[in-house]
């Protein structure tokens, strides 16, 4: 199979691996026990989960994004 047909080279797979990954720690980061009607956590207004884990996951999808917009060189293997 010829590899200039291809539209992503191996970097590009690996840095989308790279934003998925971050991605999905940013979802693990913002997870954690809610509250309930009787019950009320003040934990799901806590910074880590309304600030930190957002941000983790907005760098995540922006490295996404830059993977896939990445023009994958021609001497790459």
């Amino acid at each position: 199979m010829d590899r200039r047909n291809l539209a992503f080279g191996k970097v590009n797979f690996i840095l989308l691996a790279v934003g998925m990954l971050v991605v999905i720690i940013g979802f693990i980061l913002m997870s954690g026990p809610g509250s309930t009607a009787t019950n009320y956590n003040p934990d799901i207004f806590s910074p880590m989960r309304i600030k930190v884990a957002p941000a983790v996951c907005f760098v995540g999808f922006a490295s996404i994004i830059y993977a896939i917009i990445r023009k994958p060189k021609d001497t790459e293997e």
